[in-house]
């Protein structure tokens, strides 16, 4: 069928319901993993060093593989690339529990975190066509979803390991009920296919320049939030002498409150505009650094922590959308912005460890508050990350280089 086809509003809805299905998924395989950490770390037989090591293979093997998944989602058409993507990520799940050494973790880690970029990079390129077609924004909310699936995969390791269940069961489990959930979600994507004359993107090609500005504000974003979360806890605990409980319990309000504001963050968005949204976020997260560094208690500290999270929640979905509204190729762009922010994923924990540990934790979190003033700074290069120009409300017809067979 021809790219002028038009949605009716009712099946645009239905997909954003099953596209945020997908991106739920997505986070609670994540959840899943990072809870049972310790025991994969048991189980192999490595230390805190090598541990550190291997799991830097998820974020080099996400920045190899993303750039790959627009010559998928070409090839098979959007809904059976995201379909297959996704099947292959909730998966390998069971690979890490099952390492019996150091170099079979890193090479179960580094197809992790592969199959968890091409998935990321193609549900997100999906999220960004429905939000075109809607004519309002939704990737907020999407992420909101992706944080709500990390906090449910999250609290059934939890218990999981409260209870001493092996990993490998755990993760068996996990794995197949979350492959039946995704592909009972990714029947209702969009089915979105390249026109026939349409030019296929190259298997693997550089970011472009438009992803790497955009990916720039990205970076800032996810640097602050990486760190906020890996280190919030050590912060109290060490800088402030706060009790075990009290420094646990900022990791999840930090994440609590990264959930709830991108669920809440659309409907910003489509009032203020995206600009504003990060701008004023920005000034939120800044202010919150600013309390952190200067904090002679706790509480002052898990309000500035609490603000980081508020500030910066909105920022990676506008930088998806942004980058899917840059070109004429929306999953090169995407991939290019993924592969930023998990390269700042990456490098935030160590690189406020390394600061720390040349000057102070307090200094550390300076660098974290000069990073989010950069929000403010640089929030213009995501204007084209708000609603797309007004259509007939009865319907949004896909870019002409789309075809799309439902």
């Amino acid at each position: 069928m021809s790219g002028e086809m038009v949605f009716s509003r009712t099946r645009l809805k239905r997909a954003r319901y099953a596209v945020a299905a997908v991106f739920c998924v997505h986070g609670a395989v994540t959840g899943s993993f990072a809870t049972r950490i310790p025991w994969i770390a048991d189980h192999t037989g490595v230390g805190a060093g090598q541990l550190g090591l291997a799991l830097a293979f998820p974020a080099i093997g996400a920045s190899v593989a993303m750039p790959l998944a627009g010559a998928v989602s070409h090839r098979l058409g959007a809904r059976t690339a995201l379909r297959g993507l996704l099947v292959l990520w909730t998966l390998s799940l069971t690979l890490p529990a099952l390492a019996p050494n150091m170099p079979a973790l890193c090479a179960a880690l580094f197809v992790y975190g592969a199959t968890a970029g091409m998935s990321d990079v193609a549900m997100n390129a999906l999220g960004v066509e429905v939000e075109n077609r809607l004519d309002k924004s939704i990737m907020s909310g999407l992420h909101g979803m992706w944080s709500a699936g990390a906090l449910i995969g999250s609290a059934a390791g939890t218990l999981a390991a409260h209870l001493g269940s092996d990993a490998r069961l755990h993760h068996a489990l996990a794995a197949a009920a979350l492959t039946v959930l995704g592909l009972v979600a990714c029947r209702g994507v969009l089915d979105l296919r390249s026109a026939p004359d349409a030019q296929a993107p190259p298997r693997f090609a550089l970011p472009p320049r438009s992803a790497l500005v955009i990916g720039a504000i990205g970076f800032c974003a996810v640097f602050a939030e990486g760190a906020s979360l890996d280190w919030s806890a050590v912060y109290l605990r060490d800088v402030l002498d706060t009790s075990p409980g009290l420094a646990a319990a900022s990791t999840t309000a930090f994440a609590l409150t990264m959930a709830v504001a991108r669920l809440a963050g659309d409907r910003v968005i489509d009032r203020f505009g995206p600009v504003r949204t990060v701008r004023v976020g920005g000034v939120a997260a800044t202010a919150g650094g600013l309390l952190v560094v200067s904090a002679p208690g706790p509480v002052l500290a898990l309000s500035g922590f609490a603000l980081i999270g508020l500030g910066v929640a909105v920022v990676v979905p506008l930088a998806f959308a942004a980058a899917g509204r840059s070109g004429p190729n929306p999953s090169q762009a995407i991939a290019g912005v993924a592969t930023i922010t998990y390269t700042s994923g990456l490098i935030a924990p160590s690189a406020i460890g390394a600061v720390a540990d040349a000057t102070s934790l307090v200094v550390s979190f300076g660098v974290v508050t000069a990073l989010a003033f950069g929000l403010v700074v640089g929030a213009g290069v995501l204007r084209g990350a708000g609603r797309a120009p007004d259509r007939d409300r009865g319907g949004v017809s896909p870019p002409p280089a789309t075809a799309v067979k439902d």
